[in-house]
């Protein structure tokens, strides 16, 4: 599976939030978009990237972006994560991985010496045509709004 690069028109797509509402990417045309993948709600890694997010989202806001959150986790265990940390910005609950197949984020992990598939910690911002202009590979998680704004 190849993963969306820089220059790449984002292949429409349509999920349910944590709440249960259709997305599309369509619905964010002429926006700015991040769409940032996390393995697992909840999780240490995914709370503190999210969290940073969360806390420099007026910034990234007054820049222009609208944000997405998006891991294969349930809409019931993606609502748990938003509320309790008061995120305000969607999560998809990609159950079925038709967004995380569409950005190319599936595939072999390693953890601890195992080996794995999962989703690969990966931030990409999309203009309003549609188009990646940035791919953040390499997450850092306490400070990914930096990342995402430089």
């Amino acid at each position: 599976m190849k993963t969306l690069q820089v220059g790449d028109k984002v292949p429409d797509f349509t999920a349910k939030d944590e709440e249960g509402n259709t997305v599309k990417l369509s619905d964010y045309r002429g926006k700015k978009l991040i769409v940032f993948f996390y393995p697992k709600a909840s999780t240490p890694g995914c709370t503190v990237e999210a969290c940073n997010l969360r806390d420099n989202y007026g910034e990234l806001q007054s820049q222009g972006y609208e944000l997405l959150g998006v891991s294969a986790d349930s809409q019931k265990r993606q609502a748990n994560f938003k509320n309790k940390y008061e995120f305000p910005f969607p999560l998809l609950a990609d159950e079925d991985h038709t967004v995380i197949n569409t950005f190319g984020v599936w595939g072999p992990k390693k953890f601890m010496g195992r080996e794995y598939d999962g989703i690969h910690r990966k931030s990409f911002v999309i203009d309003g045509e549609g188009v990646v202009i940035k791919v953040i590979d390499k997450v850092k998680t306490k400070d990914h709004a930096a990342q995402l704004l430089n």
